[in-house]
């Protein structure tokens, strides 16, 4: 995460209002579509290529376990929470909205460390934030390592592609075994867990067509069982 990073989310996002949970804003991309292209074509360019902009736009999953939190502040509140993938921040910043002891939010892009970083920075400065709050960012891929002491593991919208859910879930499953409490957002990427796993709800999210193929759609909030 350096000056680049940030100076990358400055010229291509702005904060606005996340559509299903008003009370945060983050930056995001006027037209996210168009960024990933850019992207794209950059990337054909040569190497080293860069991150897909998951950051610069509010994701189904991530929306809803967002407003799931705030809606139900015990699920986190007093707790210390990591946010696993989190992009944009939304989830984190939701968490700490719904008053958890600590936080720590991971993502292995530095661009969206940036980004998340500009956006505890801006919601804290409009207020939707306390002015001492403190989320720590970590930008590493922490899928099979030891962790920071946590009790709630926050994923919105993680299982998206078949090898990253093959990857992930064993490994969710395993700190659930080891007692902390696994909660994931799924808006029907088709690589949930099918057994093991509870439905807390499920939450109509508003959804950019271009991106989701839908106005609204369903996401499920579940949390995950051991192995």
């Amino acid at each position: 995460m350096t000056d680049d990073h940030r100076a990358f989310v400055l010229a291509h996002a702005r904060p606005a209002p996340v559509p299903l949970v008003p009370e945060i804003e983050v930056y995001q991309a006027p037209d996210f579509v168009a960024l990933w292209e850019h992207l794209c074509r950059s990337a054909l360019a040569g190497p080293p290529a860069p991150a897909p902009p998951y950051w610069a736009t509010a994701w189904a999953g991530g929306q809803a376990l967002a407003r799931y939190l705030l809606d139900r502040p015990e699920a986190v509140r007093g707790f210390r929470v990591l946010d696993f993938g989190s992009g944009s921040g939304i989830v984190a910043i939701a968490a700490a909205q719904a008053g958890a002891a600590s936080i720590v939010a991971t993502d292995i892009d530095p661009v969206a460390c940036a980004a998340l970083a500009l956006n505890v920075q801006h919601n804290v400065a409009r207020g939707a934030l306390a002015s001492d709050t403190s989320i720590e960012i970590v930008s590493e891929d922490w899928i099979g390592h030891a962790l920071p002491r946590i009790d709630v593991l926050l994923g919105g919208d993680i299982l998206y592609e078949s090898p990253m859910a093959a990857r992930v879930t064993p490994w969710l499953r395993a700190l659930a075994g080891q007692g902390t409490r696994v909660l994931i957002a799924d808006p029907g990427r088709n690589y949930r867990p099918e057994t093991g796993c509870s439905r807390l709800d499920v939450i109509a999210v508003p959804c950019e067509p271009a991106i989701e193929s839908a106005d609204v759609g369903e996401t499920q909030i579940l949390q995950l069982h051991p192995a």
